[in-house]
């Protein structure tokens, strides 16, 4: 079974969202800690197909662990955890699942409690650019989530320091920490905006459109664009906790 954890004095994870298996070998070639599996032109976490998913948790070198998204799907509890069960038979090492507005978040987390998580890691994805209930993050530690991810639902050129300042980002790492949950930022994230969301200690910094040509989140990887944002993370930042997955 794959579990993951905690583990101070380490460094701030780079996730590289990909597309396809030659962006994910491009991508853990120039050093992404993970590989993020999305459909970029079905959403914010637009889900590949599952054969896709397998594809690249093959081609991926084992110690790299390999993430996947669900879709946009409403917090209706049998329609998410059907769908991360799907996710999680691909052999990928973490499902994530994106909260939006509408439906039921607190009975959805139980239900993925309940039944994913005591075999697969979950990572929640809460929205920037919506109401946030940081009330959830005690919730997702309870049920047995891994981590939780703060990102943006529209995808409009703004960018997650559009919406949230450094303070609110602050407490949501912080928040996501003491609920033993690993803090994860993404959403149209910059190469420019990185030295400052170092400074906030989060675990893991997400990248779809700085990674790709004409930073178009839409278009392919490019390896440039990849070796500027590995760059710009140091591989270790002192005093960050990080992940570990453990089989």
């Amino acid at each position: 079974m794959t579990t993951m954890m905690t583990t101070p004095h380490r460094f701030v994870r780079l996730l590289a969202s990909v597309m396809s298996e030659p962006e994910a070998r491009l991508a853990a070639a120039h050093g992404a800690d993970i590989i993020d599996c999305k459909n970029p032109a079905e959403g914010a976490l637009g889900a590949l197909a599952c054969s896709v998913v397998a594809s690249i948790r093959e081609a991926v070198p084992r110690h790299v662990p390999v993430s996947a998204t669900i879709g946009d799907l409403p917090a209706h509890p049998a329609t998410v955890v059907r769908a991360a069960a799907a996710m999680a038979a691909t052999g990928c090492d973490i499902v994530k699942i994106g909260f939006f507005p509408g439906g039921d978040a607190e009975a959805t987390i139980r239900s993925l409690g309940q039944e994913i998580a005591p075999h697969t890691p979950l990572v929640a994805v809460l929205m920037a650019d919506a109401p946030l209930d940081l009330a959830l993050v005690a919730h997702l530690g309870d049920a047995g989530f891994a981590g939780v991810m703060l990102d943006t639902a529209v995808k409009d050129g703004r960018t997650l320091c559009d919406h949230r300042t450094p303070a609110e980002l602050g407490r949501f790492v912080g928040e996501a920490q003491a609920a033993g949950l690993f803090a994860g930022l993404a959403g149209s994230l910059r190469v420019g905006q990185i030295p400052e969301l170092l400074a906030l200690e989060p675990d893991v910094l997400g990248f779809r459109g700085a990674l790709c040509t004409g930073r178009d989140r839409q278009q392919a990887l490019d390896a440039a664009a990849m070796s500027a944002v590995r760059r710009a993370i140091p591989h270790e930042f002192e005093r960050t906790p990080s992940l570990e997955i453990a089989s």
